[in-house]
């Protein structure tokens, strides 16, 4: 059967004018002369939203959102709360149910929306996840033709025969054009992105034109499939050194996951969203999605690099002031114009950098790190973890938000993100953390917590833990010198310290010994101790099986 025959079967998709399979030359040219909507909030609907640079279709492709949709709708966000997956997924905020019987409403009400438009929608086919065992066909679907080579950038193909697209697979409508009526579609506000998991089916409608949507969305789904399969999905960068020593690192923004995955002496898996199977771990993507905002191209010099590169997506960065979009070089962008959004996006393919795992996938991993940026400077540089300390800090994913990132943060503050991907985690946070020590158990894996954040005080007082140190630290738990040696432990925290590191000052390991008043660090240890024990407590995770371990 034919895509367009599918389509037609499965959602009643007839009038519309089908682009299936276009070349990223032809969805780069498609975009410019058709994708068309809102840009300025005070703006018309009509607006052109992707443009070339002056390098043309040899350069980036230049797009613009709604400027009310520069991030992911968390409030807009839902799944269908159909009684097969009712109670399996994990429901918070940012994750809501969506009544099946306004879902099955409003889906036919979208595809006669689209019929009667005789709309243009461009198709293309791809897979999520690089292992051909447990890889899922993803069918996009959509009005924009950027949101369709977006996906082409960060979805791989070909991985495995796909004649199980039609009845396996998922796919994704994307309709911008379709303004929902809370009143009447059940929708929080005028637009919503909503997963109908037992259905393998997923909606995006209204003004929800960020790209990052289409990729995060079946991130969301993995992570519901595979777990179920007995397969762990993890939000984490992964290297492989060139002994096949493989490597996984947790981390929220901001705590190194990206920088410390790039090493010159190992190769890139991914940097943002894996699966650990029976086979080993291996990348869902084809691509990276990188922040732009405030990037210092000599520390990036991948990413600056690849901004000139054919293929690739440049998103709300504001045009230069004196010239147009389409005469300016993509070197020139300044790139610390948040003037749009400080969530500036860069999407450019995994070949992009110089050293990538073959197949983006590696073996088994045998070092686990789980890092944060500890604003507090209570936590040791380094500790090792045992099983019972990866399952809680696992679930806990502490990092801190500094003061001035946000407008009220006047002093750092406590961030918890439960398996550091909470808003994308669809099951329960016990079932990624029984898997993760499930796979540790039965690979014999080693775990670090590395602090990358403060040392000698807090934020304002003391100093960012130096990046060769963090780095010394993490070459030694790769190499396997930081197991069996001998450790102290931190009195408030539990936490094991190493009592001596090789190239590290030992003055450094234990925190305390870094502030000037050791009664000082007591008070802030006991602290930030508390603030886990009162997240632990309120995500009820004694519930889940998980064991207190502060």
């Amino acid at each position: 059967m034919s895509v367009v025959d599918q389509l037609a079967t499965q959602f009643g998709l007839t009038t519309p004018k089908l682009r299936i399979g276009l070349s990223q030359d032809e969805l780069f040219h498609a975009a410019i002369a058709n994708d068309r909507g809102r840009v300025r909030i005070d703006g018309p609907n009509d607006e052109q939203k992707a443009f070339p640079t002056a390098l043309g279709v040899d350069g980036p492709l230049v797009y613009y959102t709604d400027p009310e949709c520069t991030g992911r709708p968390t409030g807009d966000t839902f799944a269908v709360a159909r009684s097969e997956v009712e109670d399996t997924v994990w429901w918070k905020p940012g994750f809501a149910k969506f009544d099946p019987a306004a879902f099955d409403a409003l889906l036919p009400r979208v595809v006669a929306h689209l019929n009667e438009r005789e709309a243009t929608l461009y198709v293309t086919d791809v897979f999520c996840g690089w292992d051909p065992e447990f890889s899922e066909p993803y069918r996009f679907v959509g009005e924009y033709a950027t949101h369709a080579y977006f996906c082409n950038i960060m979805f791989p193909k070909n991985v495995r025969d796909d004649s199980d697209r039609a009845e396996a697979g998922w796919t994704i409508i994307n309709a911008p054009s379709f303004v929902a009526d809370p009143e009447r579609d059940g929708t929080k506000s005028n637009r919503a992105v909503i997963m109908d998991i037992a259905n393998r089916v997923a909606l995006v409608i209204g003004p929800a034109d960020y790209c990052g949507i289409n990729k995060k969305t079946m991130f969301t789904v993995m992570n519901y499939v595979l777990p179920a399969k007995g397969q762990l999905t993890m939000h984490c960068s992964a290297n492989v050194g060139a002994d096949g020593d493989s490597a996984i690192l947790f981390g929220l923004s901001g705590t190194g996951k990206t920088t410390l995955s790039a090493d010159p002496n190992r190769l890139l898996i991914g940097d943002d969203e894996h699966v650990w199977s029976d086979a080993g771990v291996s990348n869902f993507e084809d691509g990276c999605y990188a922040k732009l905002i405030d990037l210092n191209k000599k520390a990036e010099p991948v990413i600056a690099a690849a901004m000139s590169m054919k293929g690739t997506l440049i998103e709300n960065v504001p045009p230069v002031h004196d010239r147009p979009i389409e005469e300016t070089d993509p070197q020139d962008f300044d790139l610390t114009d948040g003037s749009i959004t400080e969530n500036t996006r860069f999407a450019y393919p995994l070949t992009c950098n110089p050293g990538v795992a073959e197949g983006a996938k590696g073996p088994h991993p045998e070092t686990i790190v789980l890092l944060t940026a500890d604003a507090f400077g209570v936590l040791p540089p380094v500790s090792i973890l045992d099983r019972d300390e990866v399952m809680y800090h696992f679930v806990m994913g502490f990092t801190s938000k500094l003061a001035g990132t946000e407008v009220g943060v006047t002093e750092p503050q406590a961030a918890f993100s439960a398996c550091f991907g909470d808003p994308f985690m669809s099951q329960k946070p016990s079932v990624y953390a029984e898997l993760l020590a499930k796979r540790m158990d039965d690979h014999e894996t080693r775990c670090i917590l590395l602090n990358t954040g403060w040392t000698g005080g807090p934020y304002g007082k003391g100093e960012r833990m130096s990046l060769a140190v963090t780095r010394t630290l993490l070459d030694a738990a790769l190499n396997g010198d930081l197991d069996g040696i001998d450790t102290t432990t931190q009195a408030q925290l539990g936490l094991r310290i190493p009592v001596a590191v090789d190239g590290v000052d030992d003055t450094i390991l234990d925190p305390r010994n870094t502030w000037d008043d050791p009664e000082d660090y007591d008070i802030a240890a006991g602290r930030l101790r508390d603030l886990f024990r009162e997240q632990y407590a309120a995500k009820n995770y004694s519930d889940l099986g998980i064991a207190p371990r502060m």
